[in-house]
């Protein structure tokens, strides 16, 4: 059966990006370099190497408008994945390549249960990746979903983006998985229903 999955990097202090939309550090990309190749020879870790695997075995992507629209639709093509966004209005033009949105990109404007089912019925019986923090609150909220994945990274930002900012009530989580490197703490949640 197929689950909607958050998978963030987030700081300690809770920030998923800082207040310019960059992953902080001096590159910009401080919250995603424990995904970054090893050494010499390019090889990812162990973690890093699973989690690629999980995001391949993926079925689709249910990402906020303001994510989609800040990875320009991720070219059109997510890694060959539909994407859906939900979103109150219309897509605007492709800013970068003029590839076809409707390819692999549909905006859903009837609200975040219809997309995420959407999604899920495109994904079969694989995950849903989920991706922005709005819409992952939006998607706790109305009961959509399932797990959250957080890539805890041992650096404070101090100002920026949070991943949890505004949401409606307490939601109580269940830990499933850690997994422990010198680069990020790795730690899958069930949302508790």
């Amino acid at each position: 059966m197929s689950a909607s999955v958050l998978d963030m990097s987030m700081s300690l202090d809770g920030y998923i990006a800082d207040p310019n939309d960059f992953l902080g550090g001096d590159d910009g990309e401080r919250l995603h370099k424990w995904a970054d190749p090893e050494g010499e020879t390019g090889t990812l870790s162990e973690p890093a190497a699973q989690f690629q695997d999980e995001w391949k075995k993926a079925g689709a992507v249910l990402a906020g408008r303001r994510t989609a629209e800040l990875m320009d639709h991720w070219g059109g093509d997510h890694g060959g994945l539909p994407i859906f966004v939900p979103s109150h209005r219309p897509p605007g033009p492709a800013a970068r390549w003029g590839y076809p949105l409707v390819t692999y990109v549909t905006y859903v404007t009837d609200g975040i249960e219809s997309a995420m089912a959407q999604a899920k019925a495109a994904a079969g019986d694989k995950d849903v990746q989920v991706r922005g923090a709005y819409t992952a609150q939006r998607a706790l909220e109305a009961g959509v979903l399932d797990e959250v994945q957080i890539h805890q990274i041992p650096v404070l930002l101090g100002a920026g983006r949070r991943l949890f900012d505004v949401l409606p009530s307490e939601i109580e989580l269940e830990i499933i998985r850690v997994i422990d490197t010198p680069e990020a703490t790795h730690i899958r949640y069930r949302v508790r229903r």
